[in-house]
């Protein structure tokens, strides 16, 4: 199974807001439906599942919509940078590993950071400004990844960690 990628769901809400708009009782399945539709990476009940484990999403406009799925992602991406220190204590890694998961560390610190900036963005109505953050954040996972596919038989710790961790580990305020 090809498991989607975390930081790309912000961007791919964002970029819905300025294709349509419709009734918030029905905008978490319109949303996703579109979205779906749009890019192959994005599993329709997935996207409903996600957005819909937020209890405000069905009474949020679009706008609203795209900020839950931003602070979702961050929420991942902190989830996955503890998973990777984690990772990192284990003995079982061999230098390379090791090395990638450095990186990983450092590209979701990264992440973390540019998602949060570009939150600010979004909710003040910059969108070029957080179109920008969140194309540069939702690189983050995939870099990670391609870091262990250049050594050949080496596989990522993070996969299917990345996935659960999308879908368990949304935590709301």
């Amino acid at each position: 199974m090809k498991y989607p990628k975390p930081l790309i769901y912000p961007y791919l809400c964002l970029l819905s807001l300025f294709f349509y708009s419709s009734p918030p009782s029905d905008l978490v399945h319109q949303a996703c439906q579109k979205l779906a539709h749009t890019d192959p990476k994005l599993n329709y009940d997935f996207c409903v599942t996600s957005l819909e484990s937020d209890p405000k999403s069905p009474t949020v406009s679009l706008e609203e919509l795209g900020a839950i799925s931003v602070m979702q992602t961050i929420s991942n991406a902190t989830y996955l940078q503890s998973y990777i220190f984690n990772l990192l204590e284990d003995i079982k890694f061999d230098p390379y590993s090791k090395a990638c998961l450095k990186d990983c560390l450092e590209l979701y610190s990264d992440a973390i950071d540019t998602l949060r900036v570009a939150l600010d963005h979004f909710k003040t109505k910059h969108y070029s400004d957080a179109k920008q953050g969140f194309s540069s954040a939702m690189d983050a996972s995939d870099t990670c990844e391609e870091g262990f596919m250049e050594k050949k038989g080496e596989a990522s710790p993070l996969t299917k960690e990345d996935y659960k961790g999308l879908r368990t580990r949304v935590k709301y305020g």
